[in-house]
């Protein structure tokens, strides 16, 4: 059964709906996967990965002899997943799902939201909700990994009437080069940045345009966060390399645990 459609602004689903085009436009992107193979190698399996697309990360993990199961709330981006694991031939169990109401029934030893997704999470009740989720589904000596930016004013604070680069790739069904701009409105109150990507496929000039709606975490508010809702924090990086985390980090990497 499809996962009952979520209330705005958090819904991204036209942005999602094709896990071809996201595939695609993040072509090469990598440097994360090392990180997560090793967080799972100490822990040990099982490892569910929240929100995890069209299995960028979880496909070389599976790959790799991690026994993981991979949640996501649109049925496009497992489509692709799923399309991806049978190109390598490899069984991985994929749920459709909410990362805010899941009960898969077991304990894992790792669980990580990567790739700046907890952002899709914007008011607290549904932070709060998938906390929940997670300390259910976490064992004892379990640890829960997030992964996301570390907010920038200056993009933060962009004219909104400007329009920048997002990314080119070539349009899955032959319809020449898709290039991505995008302008943004950030609401302070609500640290929500209101972005929209336009896309523009060939030299048609017709445009497609999709919502997406980022709620901002600031570092000392994120820890709080996830302090308040029953985890320690046992490491904080700001890149996948493991360094410490700084003002001028480009990543929140937090590796958590339940309380001892």
């Amino acid at each position: 059964m499809t996962p009952e459609r979520p209330p705005n602004p958090e819904y991204c689903g036209d942005l999602y709906a094709d896990g071809r085009h996201y595939d695609l436009q993040h072509v090469g992107m990598t440097d994360d996967i090392p990180f997560y193979l090793k967080q799972a190698r100490e822990l040990g399996g099982p490892v569910l990965e929240l929100a995890c697309g069209t299995g960028r990360i979880t496909v070389p993990l599976a790959e790799a002899g991690i026994k993981i199961t991979g949640l996501d709330l649109t049925e496009g981006m497992l489509r692709q997943a799923r399309a991806r694991a049978a190109g390598k031939g490899i069984e991985i169990d994929w749920v459709l799902g909410d990362c805010r109401k899941f009960d898969l029934e077991r304990k894992f030893k790792l669980i990580f939201f990567p790739f700046n997704s907890i952002a899709h999470l914007h008011d607290p009740e549904s932070i709060e909700a998938c906390f929940a989720c997670v300390r259910k589904h976490l064992s004892d000596y379990g640890r829960f990994i997030v992964d996301i930016f570390n907010p920038r004013i200056d993009i933060l604070i962009r004219d909104a009437s400007q329009r920048y680069p997002v990314a080119e790739y070539p349009d899955p069904d032959g319809g020449g080069t898709v290039v991505i701009t995008e302008n943004n409105v950030y609401d302070a109150a609500t640290q929500v940045n209101h972005i929209k990507w336009y896309y523009r496929v060939g030299k048609s000039g017709d445009e497609r345009v999709a919502e997406l709606n980022m709620r901002v975490f600031f570092p000392q508010e994120l820890d709080a966060l996830l302090r308040a809702n029953g985890f320690e924090i046992e490491a904080k990086y700001g890149d996948f390399d493991e360094s410490p985390f700084t003002s001028a980090s480009p990543k929140q990497i937090i590796r958590v645990r339940p309380p001892a």
